[in-house]
């Protein structure tokens, strides 16, 4: 994974383009945010209801050096202020991915700065402990548009996945839900939106692989449900079906997400210390139902939820740079040969396949 080094970094550009966000920023090792510059993809991916692969990459072509002069600026520092980079190195889009990678290599050879290619994984897992001063080992539920996850993490690049998904991510599944409803992309925040006004209770739901021993996910029977319900209304959804729909989905998914969160809890309670903390980060960690519900459940089962701010949940650069900035104080470096990867799991001695599915390749990757 790259050669130790003693260098301590201070001032560390990150570059995150693993997706549909071109993002930029520079962070400094006392937790300071000195910029994060993020730009969306959406409307160009809009009128798909998906992330195109090949608009994905020709934007960050157009827009990273721009987006990476503007960190700086807004940082008020310049190449020459820096003292490491870090770009992410997968899992993700491939062709976006190898824009951010090839261009973070380039300045860290033209500075002579120490290089770190972060996994996208890593750095949702690691941004709680940019905003707060989270002891290691803890428990990280990291849920998403490409990964549903539960993870013991130790240290950085030092992870046991408890539980994935053996199909759909919620993300995913938030997203499939809001083009059967209507409401258009990207799913998750408009969901979340029709649901305020809807009975989570008037369509019944399964909640899948709930009760279990393990901590495995599954979504896909729970969108073709919301499928066949649409199919049985036998018309256009009129708008209270769309909000009850809404409702009831995301309230079908916050049970699955706690159940299984709670059976991790169980299995890791005598490995988190004296203050178990319980982490949520990824995208699907700004919906406030699903945080108050992990908020509820940690409380009861003597856990503290952390949850990083909004802005930290969905792709941004402060979380690469600041991963970085814990690889490298870990001794970690990177060489500048280092590949692209379209797959990479966080724990790679986790099993190969759950369920009969190759658990290793999130739906984002």
């Amino acid at each position: 994974m790259g050669d130790r080094t003693d260098q301590q970094p201070e001032l560390v550009l990150g570059i995150e383009t693993s997706c549909d966000e071109t993002a930029a920023a520079v962070v400094a090792g006392d937790r300071r945010i000195l910029s994060n510059v993020v730009l969306s993809q959406l409307e160009e991916h809009r009128p798909y209801g998906g992330v195109v692969p090949e608009i994905a990459a020709r934007a960050h072509i157009d827009h990273l050096d721009g987006l990476i002069a503007r960190a700086l600026d807004e940082a008020g520092v310049g190449f020459d202020d820096l003292t490491g980079v870090a770009a992410t190195a997968g899992p993700g889009l491939i062709g976006g991915v190898m824009v951010g990678l090839l261009t973070g290599k380039a300045i860290a050879a033209a500075r002579h700065l120490p290089f770190v290619g972060v996994n996208h994984l890593e750095g949702h897992a690691l941004s709680a402990r940019l905003v707060e001063d989270i002891t290691y080992p803890f428990l990280l539920l990291l849920v998403s548009g490409g990964h549903c996850q539960l993870l013991l993490v130790k240290g950085p690049g030092q992870y046991r996945r408890l539980g994935t998904t053996i199909d759909d991510a919620a993300g995913e599944a938030f997203d499939k839900t809001a083009k059967l409803l209507g409401l258009g992309y990207p799913g998750g925040p408009a969901v979340e939106k029709a649901a305020r006004a809807g009975d989570p209770a008037r369509f019944a739901l399964p909640r899948p692989m709930t009760g279990r021993n393990d901590c495995n996910f599954s979504f896909s029977g729970l969108k073709t449900a919301v499928r066949r319900t649409v199919e049985q209304l036998g018309h256009a959804p009129k708008p209270q079906d769309v909000a009850d729909l809404a409702a009831g989905f995301q309230a079908a998914v916050t049970d699955c997400l706690v159940d299984r969160t709670g059976q991790a809890m169980k299995l890791v309670l005598g490995e988190v210390g004296s203050d178990p903390v319980l982490v949520v980060a990824g995208g699907v960690a700004a919906n406030t139902a699903i945080r108050e519900a992990l908020d509820k459940l940690a409380a009861d089962n003597g856990f503290r939820l952390v949850a990083p701010p909004l802005g930290l949940c969905t792709d941004n650069a402060a979380m690469i740079a600041w991963a970085g900035i814990e690889r490298l104080k870990a001794g970690f470096r990177d060489d500048l040969d280092l590949s692209a990867r379209a797959r990479w799991p966080l724990d790679p001695d986790a099993p190969a396949a759950v369920g009969g599915h190759d658990s290793r390749r999130g739906v984002k990757a």
